[in-house]
């Protein structure tokens, strides 16, 4: 049976932060966006702001009302990186089949390394108290049999914490524990779930494998399967990397915006980074999906497939007919956010969809590759489309910065 831990860096970002900056540790600590640029989200906390209810993914004055002394620090990317790759290094002096998910979390199949280093808890306690000790932030870990289980018990006590799931523990440890907290199941999902009478993983667990399949498919039985602790559980390599799923831009807008000609100068913008990343990787994309919020912070998005495209020319076309079928009479709400991603993903080499404008295409991929040239000797705002000169003030953050990714599961 393998032995498989997953580990999770406490409260990264705002872990991060208090560390290099020890008069924080003991205050109410967020990571945020910028207010005055509209991105005053939060991004990450650090526990004694946790405890006051302040939550990922809320605004800034809605977390303060919760948290008066909250003290807001803006992300160090960079910093996130660097210290990642330490932890990192950590885990594979124990295993070469460490596996990355996000940029905080990680598999780890110990099995072979039991014969050097004990079991899976003597292991996973060794690994939290030298994550503390020689780089300085908590980390939590799951001990289980399966990658699934694994996430469960890291994220079962925080922080600073080990938690073993065998197999003689999964009825008492998880069936009780309701869907929503299993891997792979989303919102969505656990409403359908919920729609059939299934609330928590022991329901999963005793479910009709049929009735899954037919609800959820294929993802119905692997939920069905993970439940029951006979997942897939292979955990790559260390120096393997997954291939990206998507390529992908977003941007809170400085002011809401409302005519054709100022979405068209973002989309771009947007658009450009997403095909420089893509060409640098060596990928072109068959589908795109583009997201907007409005001024009133409701949302939508849509998707369509696309003939193959890594240039910005031919994904902002695509993304702006997306856009175009959404505001059918104009743009006459205002915008306060957009995405463009591009998924369905061909790799140099792979059979494509082509369309009418294969020709095209063509010169708009060896332009694409001139301005990657110039813009790695020059800097990435040397050269930009007219449109995005046209309204700069919306698009400088976008041209002028390195985007970073964020999603766990594609490169968003």
């Amino acid at each position: 049976m393998r032995t498989i831990l997953h580990c999770d860096a406490n409260n990264f970002y705002a872990s991060v932060e208090c560390m290099v900056n020890p008069a924080l540790r003991d205050k109410y600590v967020a990571v945020s966006g910028d207010p005055e640029k509209r991105h005053g989200i939060i991004l990450a906390k650090n526990t004694k702001a946790k405890a006051c209810g302040v939550k990922t993914g809320e605004t800034i004055w809605e977390a303060r009302k919760k948290c008066p002394g909250l003290i807001c620090v803006p992300p160090h990317f960079d910093l996130y990186v660097k210290i990642s790759r330490k932890i990192f290094s950590v885990y594979t002096g124990y295993t070469d089949r460490v596996e990355p998910f996000g940029i905080d979390e990680c598999w780890l199949d110990v099995t072979e390394s039991r014969k050097l280093y004990g079991d899976g808890e003597k292991i996973a306690e060794e690994l939290r108290e030298r994550v503390k000790r020689e780089i300085g932030i908590t980390i939590s870990v799951g001990v289980s049999f399966t990658k699934v289980f694994a996430k469960l018990g890291s994220d079962m006590k925080k922080p600073d914490a080990v938690t073993v799931i065998g197999p003689s523990d999964v009825k008492r440890k998880v069936w009780g524990l309701p869907c929503s907290d299993m891997l792979m199941i989303g919102r969505r999902t656990a409403a359908k779930l919920d729609g059939i009478g299934i609330s928590t993983i022991g329901d999963i667990a005793r479910a009709d494998k049929e009735v899954l399949r037919k609800l959820l498919g294929v993802n119905g039985e692997k939920i069905y399967d993970e439940a029951n602790g006979n997942g897939d559980d292979n955990v790559r390599l260390s120096y393997e990397s997954a291939p990206p799923k998507s390529f992908g831009n977003s941007t809170t807008l400085p002011r809401d915006i409302s005519t054709r000609e100022e979405v068209e100068s973002v989309v771009m913008a947007l658009s450009e980074k997403v095909a420089t990343r893509m060409r640098r990787e060596g990928y072109s994309g068959s589908g795109i999906s583009v997201g907007i919020k409005y001024n009133d912070l409701k949302g939508e998005s849509r998707q369509k497939a696309i003939p193959s495209a890594d240039s910005a020319t031919a994904i902002a076309r695509e993304a702006m007919a997306v856009l175009d079928g959404m505001y059918v009479y104009g743009f006459d709400k205002p915008l306060r956010a957009v995405s463009v991603t591009v998924y369905d993903l061909n790799g140099e080499g792979d059979a494509v969809q082509l369309g009418m404008f294969d020709e095209s295409a063509e010169k708009e991929h060896r332009l694409g590759k001139t301005l990657d040239i110039i813009r790695s000797r020059y800097g990435y705002g040397s050269i930009r489309s007219a449109s995005v000169i046209g309204n700069s003030y919306l698009c400088d953050s976008l041209v002028d910065s390195e985007f970073i990714p964020f999603d766990k599961g594609h490169t968003s």
